[in-house]
């Protein structure tokens, strides 16, 4: 039996959403919103993260342009998971999280979440989204 988790991120200059697979690695679910204080707090937080979950494989959100190109933020999100991989010992896999923050929102909507919450939510459900996208293509073979 597979005793490590899977961990999401939607990275952003100030907030870094966080998710965690189970045991089993088949769903992903919210985790937390880390208030990003600079790249090198966020590295020790994501890799204390990491190792009390016994993480062994991250997917980070990358934001592409809509016609698929890699712009300035997807440069960045690039640097920071090649940082995150040789600080942690992890692999970091990049999953196109082109329309995310639109699909969470839609979702918070729909489960009637006011506005306000809306935005303390709205990250840690773009990094379960991209976790679970990871996911299923794993079991997909992808």
């Amino acid at each position: 039996m597979q005793n490590h988790r899977k961990m999401g991120v939607d990275y952003g200059d100030k907030r870094i959403g966080i998710a965690l697979s189970d045991l089993l690695c088949i769903i992903s679910s919210p985790y937390e919103v880390y208030i990003n204080r600079g790249e090198e707090d966020a590295l020790k937080h994501l890799d204390m993260l990491i190792k009390q979950n016994n993480v062994d494989e991250v997917a980070m959100g990358l934001p592409l342009n809509m016609d698929g190109s890699e712009g300035e933020r997807a440069k960045i999100h690039r640097e920071f998971g090649k940082k995150l991989e040789a600080y942690s010992g992890v692999k970091v896999h990049f999953i196109d999280e082109r329309l995310t923050s639109a699909e969470a929102e839609d979702i918070l909507i729909s489960s009637g979440v006011r506005r306000e919450k809306r935005k303390e939510l709205i990250d840690k459900i773009a990094a379960q989204l991209i976790l679970q996208t990871f996911i299923d293509n794993l079991k997909k073979g992808k």
